[in-house]
């Protein structure tokens, strides 16, 4: 009797560590996982940020200059709604108008995904129950995702404190801290999404989906007031980071809306993951019919991603109005500033800025329709690591069939989304239809170009599949501020989206669409090829 009394004090004392067991060996796997997601995710980030400097200088090189395009933001609505309002004329003040919301944005991304990756995602695998079954906390696996959330954002802040510096210490400091703030916001908000659902994918979608309604509730608001007073902005963690006044007499407690976020969402997803049991949610799944509907492979590949492809072609509809939307805008706010013209034109093609402009924002949008090609050519990775391909493949399913599916939505679907990022640019701008949806059209052979590197690389090996990011994210970096920083063309050319043609304005040719459609074809047989020969994932 008196051994389990002792027992059970024993128990009630150390059941607070108890619960935390672990931690310190899951975070150092976590990262070990990520050793190559957590720093292509912050170099790129940083990078963009640390880019703009340069670039503003050269742009806005006197007081005078960058004073006038204060005062021309100040009562351009459009151009508010997209980047935020600006509080101060110094190149610091304009780098944190022209990529803080951006910065704050993809500092979010990044951060659900991570801890995404090690909570949900690890269950839904199977993985964690093995993991669990050893001396590991209940809590550990969340805490040590959390870990590794913060770890990334740390990084994040300390490279864009370090790097702004020179502009200004107290501003870099406030602009790295906003940024982290913002990443971390996601990610305990991301841990409790988490807990109610049993998909991986749906709480990556439903936590990108309150990202995305963060952003537009900035945006309504910044573009009802020219000071990101509007109570719309202040509902938005996007909206305290711009709130924060980096580099204009910074409001730091502002940070602490941030840190109470991130202290009552981590709470509450500590509280909700102790209440379940591994693998299951608050929301479970749904159970299909007692006789299934899906009779092929690609019946169950557009089953899986469906929401996927709702979602961005949603998301492209919406930007392209913006960006749509702000063109005029944008046009009047270059005016005679040639840097600026420069910079246009280089990205848009040796035209009118009307339509440099309008083929620098297709562009943009073309080069982010190869991160969805990669995300849904990976499509195969996924199914095929985590073992839910065997099942497909052991019936009357070759390879081939089971991968066509996924790549048919894959290429597909970026022609449907870069079809309506057209006519949402076209209803934005509010003329010139045709033209504007050719346009994004045109830069499909480019997204496929990616879309079949990634197909290779996953039917050479999965283990090198996840470098398909890494090429989409260097042509966007490439197309981001290769014209700022005036790269050679020989470095522009590396990226297949440096030799489309630059429409509207510029002149159709057909030579180099045929050749990034030929490697596409060629890049996709080469991947099929591959995955027919090698043995799959086990």
């Amino acid at each position: 009797m008196t051994a389990v009394a002792t027992n059970t004090k024993f128990a009630v004392r150390t059941g607070g560590s108890r619960q935390l067991a672990g931690t310190g060996a899951l975070l150092r796997l976590a990262l070990r996982r990520d050793r190559v997601m957590i720093p292509l995710w912050v170099g790129v980030i940083a990078l963009m940020v640390l880019s703009m400097p340069g670039s503003l200088e050269s742009v806005y090189s006197t007081a005078a200059e960058r004073a006038d395009v204060v005062r021309q933001l100040a009562t351009n609505s459009s151009l508010r709604a997209t980047y935020g309002p600006v509080f101060s004329d110094s190149i610091g003040g304009l780098v944190a108008w022209r990529i803080g919301v951006f910065a704050g944005v993809l500092a979010g991304v990044m951060s659900l995904f991570i801890v995404v990756r090690h909570t949900r995602d690890e269950e839904e695998s199977g993985r964690q129950e093995m993991v669990s079954a050893g001396m590991v906390g209940r809590r550990a696996p969340l805490t040590a995702a959390l870990l590794a959330a913060f770890v990334a954002n740390a990084a994040l802040a300390l490279l864009i404190a370090g790097g702004l510096a020179g502009q200004g210490s107290s501003g870099a400091l406030a602009l790295g801290l906003g940024t982290a703030g913002v990443g971390m916001v996601f990610a305990t908000m991301a841990a409790i999404v988490a807990q109610l659902t049993e998909s991986a994918r749906l709480a990556k979608g439903l936590t990108g989906g309150l990202l995305g309604a963060a952003f537009v509730l900035r945006a309504a608001g910044d573009s009802a007031s020219e000071d990101g007073s509007h109570v719309l902005t202040w509902l938005s963690p996007i909206g305290w980071l711009e709130n924060l006044r980096s580099f204009a007499d910074e409001r730091w407690w502002v940070l602490l809306l941030f840190v109470a976020a991130a202290a009552v969402q981590g709470v509450a997803a500590y509280e909700l993951t102790g209440r379940r049991d591994v693998g299951m949610s608050f929301l479970p799944t749904r159970p299909g019919p007692a006789v299934g509907r899906l009779g092929t492979a690609g019946a169950l590949a557009w089953r899986l991603q469906r929401g996927s492809v709702l979602g961005w072609s949603l998301g492209f509809f919406a930007a392209g109005a913006a960006f749509g939307g702000i063109t005029k805008g944008a046009t009047d706010l270059v005016g005679d500033n040639d840097r600026t013209r420069d910079i246009i034109e280089r990205m848009g093609g040796q035209s009118g800025i009307t339509d440099a402009f309008l083929a620098t924002m297709a562009g943009m949008l073309g080069m982010v329709a190869a991160l969805y090609i990669v995300q849904s050519v990976l499509r195969l990775h996924g199914e095929e690591t985590s073992q839910r391909a065997e099942p497909v493949l052991a019936n009357a399913v070759s390879r081939l069939r089971w991968a066509s599916g996924h790549l048919l939505i894959a290429f597909g679907g970026s022609v449907l989304i870069m079809l309506l990022g057209g006519l949402g640019l076209a209803a934005g701008y509010g003329q010139d239809l045709g033209p504007i949806v050719g346009a994004c059209l045109v830069q499909l052979p480019a997204i496929w170009t990616i879309g079949g590197l990634a197909v290779l690389l996953h039917g050479v090996s999965p283990q090198v599949a996840l470098g398909a990011w890494g090429v989409a994210g260097a042509a966007l970096l490439l197309g981001w501020i290769g014209p700022a920083l005036e790269l050679p063309e020989s470095v522009m050319d590396l990226s297949p989206f440096g030799h489309l043609p630059k429409l509207p304005g510029g002149d159709m040719t057909w030579t180099p669409v045929l050749i990034l459609t030929a490697i596409t074809a060629a890049l996709v047989t080469a991947g099929l090829a591959a995955l027919r020969r090698r043995d799959m994932s086990t």
